[in-house]
Parts: structure tokens; C-alpha cells; sequence
């Protein structure tokens, strides 16, 4: 007798699609519709945050392992999953805990919403508060750590501060970090046209490389907070008066009023996949060729 030809493993998936297409009706569709728009506002509140990029991840990985184990009929690794999932129901709320509360607390918000409008401001007048600002401090030798926030939200480093929420000027940013002033300790981090917060704790770099006198607690709190988010830091020595932008860890150090501006300036751009090549192009010193 011939052997039964083995079916293919997409046939069963294809199917299942079929069953459920015909099963699909306008309550059905409403149902989905709801449950959608549940994940799009729970993507809104998180939006700005670090744990955005976990939970993409996190339902990107469960939505590629639920298709392939339907697709290929995994039935063991099916079986762990749905074994897994009563651990993950218990372990989601006591990982993000913070942002739960978080979360809560802007529902209960009147106007809250409002936080997630994009604020389409023009960039220049905050490069040039935050440029004046800096020459100042390092002609003065006062000590400084601005970070200006980016798409990663740092409101778990605002927290730690004093909330200012004030506009952005360079006599401000000055007075902030006046050497008598109590809030010259810490960060000033910029949220848009904004000072969220100073004296704010961040996170301090663990890279043995950063060694000697001109590399403070500033400077690896300043390397701390950009590998652990895509926010740019400026950093004025209050012993050298040597002013040093950092983004992705990296440091572009010893800045005059025209080069700072330039390094703000293409930050504050729409960003492609070369900007940073071509910052540290620009401010490389180029290698004499033999014969030079």
C-alpha cells in the first residue's frame, strides 16, 4: 500500500484562518475593535518611557512564537507557553510597578491626554539659551550637567529632582547652577522648551576607562544616563571649565561657542543613520599623511 502523504504543516494553520474568517460577525468585530483600542491607549500612556521598547519586544517575541508554533504545530512548546502565562500575568505588574502607578496617576489626571501631543517648537532659541548658558558657566568655572530629552522619556530621573517646569534661559540654566545655589547639584534635564527638573540623580557609567581629575562624577553620570537612553548631555568641568557633549556614551570634548552650536544643532535635526559619523568626522582631527 502507498504511504499517506504527510499534509503540510501550513494546511491545518490555513485552515483554523478559514474557520475563524467565517465565524466573524459585526459583534465579533466591535470585540477586536475595543480590545485594539485598549493596547493603542496603553501604548499612548507608555509612550516616552523606557519600558516602551520592553514591551515592543516583549509582543513582538510572543506574536513571532504563537505563529510558529500554530504554523508548525509545536505542541510541547504550545503547552509551556500556556503553562507560562498565569507566571506572566503575576510578573508583568510587580516588574513595571513603577509605571503602573505612573500610569494610574495621569488617568486620574484631568487633561492628561495632553501630554501626548507632539510639541512642534522651534529648536533654535533652546540651542542658544543652552549655548549662552554654557559659555557662561565655563568662563565662571561653575559645574554643570544639562540632559535634554529625546524620545526615551527620563521621568523616573525627573522624579529625583525638584520640578521646575519652567521655560528654557540661559540665565535660568545659569542660576541652576550657581555654585552657592542649592540646586546646582545633579542634573538639569529639558523636556521640549522646558526645564522638567534640576537637581536630578542619574545613573553613573560603569566604563573603567573614565579615569583623572577632568573626568568627574558629572562626566560619568553624563556617559551613565546616554547608554541607558538616547538623550544628549552637555557637561561643563567646573575645574577646567572644558565643555563635552555626549550621546550613545560617546564624548565630544572641548567645545567653543561654534561648535557647540553646530553639535546642538544636529542633534536637535531629524535624525538619519550618519549624523553621528558625521559630527565625529567634523571634529576628528584629520591624520597627517606621509610627507606632510
Amino acid at each position: 500500500m502507498p504511504k499517506a502523504q504527510r499534509r503540510p504543516y501550513f494546511v491545518p494553520f490555513l485552515e483554523d484562518t478559514s474557520r475563524f474568517i467565517d465565524l466573524l460577525d459585526l459583534v465579533s468585530i466591535v470585540d477586536i475593535l475595543l480590545v485594539t483600542l485598549v493596547f493603542f491607549a496603553l501604548m499612548l500612556l507608555l509612550r516616552g518611557t523606557q519600558v516602551i521598547n520592553l514591551v515592543r519586544g516583549s509582543l513582538l517575541f510572543v506574536g513571532v512564537v504563537l505563529i510558529a508554533s500554530n504554523l508548525f504545530q509545536l505542541r510541547a512548546f504550545s503547552y509551556m507557553l500556556r503553562q507560562a502565562l498565569p507566571i506572566l500575568l503575576v510578573a508583568i505588574p510587580v516588574i513595571f510597578q513603577p509605571e503602573i502607578r505612573r500610569l494610574l496617576d495621569q488617568l486620574g489626571r484631568a487633561g492628561s491626554l495632553s501630554n501626548f501631543r507632539n510639541r512642534t517648537t522651534s529648536h533654535e532659541p533652546i540651542v542658544d539659551a543652552i549655548a549662552k548658558a554654557c559659555l557662561v558657566l565655563s568662563e565662571k568655572r561653575y559645574g554643570g550637567l544639562i540632559v535634554i530629552e529625546r524620545l526615551i522619556g527620563l521621568q523616573e530621573y525627573v522624579e529625583t529632582g525638584i520640578k521646575l517646569d519652567a521655560e528654557i534661559s540661559p540665565q535660568l540654566l545659569i542660576q541652576i547652577f550657581y555654585k552657592d545655589a542649592p540646586l546646582h547639584d545633579g542634573a538639569a534635564i529639558l523636556r521640549g522648551n522646558r526645564i522638567a527638573a534640576a537637581s536630578c540623580v542619574l545613573p553613573l557609567s560603569n566604563d573603567p576607562t573614565m579615569t583623572g581629575r577632568q573626568l568627574g562624577l558629572r562626566h560619568r553620570a553624563s556617559k551613565g544616563i546616554t547608554e541607558t537612553s538616547d538623550a544628549v548631555a552637555i557637561v561643563v568641568s567646573e575645574e577646567t571649565g572644558i565643555i563635552t557633549v555626549v550621546q550613545d556614551g560617546l564624548m565630544i570634548r572641548r567645545l567653543d561657542e561654534t561648535r557647540l552650536r553646530y553639535v546642538l544643532n544636529a542633534f536637535y535635526q531629524p535624525r538619519t543613520t550618519t549624523w553621528w559619523q558625521r559630527i565625529k568626522k567634523a571634529f576628528t582631527p584629520r591624520q597627517r599623511k606621509a610627507g606632510d
